[in-house]
């Protein structure tokens, strides 16, 4: 796998731009911030064509360039519209981001961003599968920061490589915030516990922010998991 990570606008929440190799042109992004112009200008110099975004959960720093990105014609694309996948309990915010996102959307109003819903949406349950780029991306659905909060996995066909696009569901020595709307501390630990403490060691953790990890870091030395 290629994977490159921009850390963009107000709290550098990391865009994730993934293709199955340094070569290949076609990509999948993971959560885009409300920063589109640095993405698609990343792309475009690197000769990027984006096939699909994910979004982990449905925060306006994670999907606030979501509607640009998914209308943005870049080299060779088609002419439809970018698929944006999401879990359904988090749909609503990618609707209405603006006016789920409290002071932060009243001064996104004035950004001119465009937030018209994009008009591709599906959803990601706990166990789908959505394939794109060359690589399988396999979905945990992990409430607790948000209630549609969900994590990828996935598995390099060409090495033995694993990463896993944990969001804001766990983070280099820390995890979730769990007091905005739609958090819970009991169901993040629940998740956490059932979906993220049993996977491998070595796969690479890529958060929503900061550096990235590995699981077996995680588990011997963050405090939240060592908790659990």
């Amino acid at each position: 796998m290629f994977i490159r990570q921009l850390p963009l606008w107000l709290a550098q929440t990391n865009c994730w731009i993934i293709s199955r190799s340094k070569n290949d042109s076609e990509c999948v992004l993971v959560d885009v911030p409300p920063s589109p112009s640095e993405i698609i200008q990343t792309l475009s110099s690197n000769g990027l064509r984006p096939v699909a975004i994910l979004a982990t959960h449905g925060h306006i720093d994670h999907i606030g360039g979501v509607a640009t990105l998914s209308r943005t014609k870049l080299r060779h694309e088609t002419s439809t519209d970018l698929p944006v996948y999401i879990n359904d309990a988090d749909k609503h915010l990618l609707m209405d981001p603006v006016g789920t996102s409290g002071l932060l959307g009243a001064e996104l109003r004035e950004s001119g961003l465009d937030f018209t819903p994009p008009e591709i949406i599906y959803n990601l349950g706990d166990g789908d599968r959505f394939s794109g780029s060359g690589l399988v991306f396999n979905t945990l659905y992990t409430p607790g920061h948000t209630e549609g909060s969900i994590c990828f996995k996935v598995d390099d066909p060409d090495s033995s490589e694993k990463v896993l696009f944990s969001g804001d569901h766990l983070f280099k020595g820390s995890i979730g915030r769990t007091d905005l709307p739609g958090g819970s501390f009991e169901k993040l630990v629940d998740s956490m516990r059932s979906k993220i403490l049993p996977l491998d060691d070595d796969i690479f953790v890529l958060p929503g922010h900061g550096e990235a990890t590995t699981i077996g870091s995680e588990k011997s030395s963050n405090p939240f998991l060592l908790q659990m």
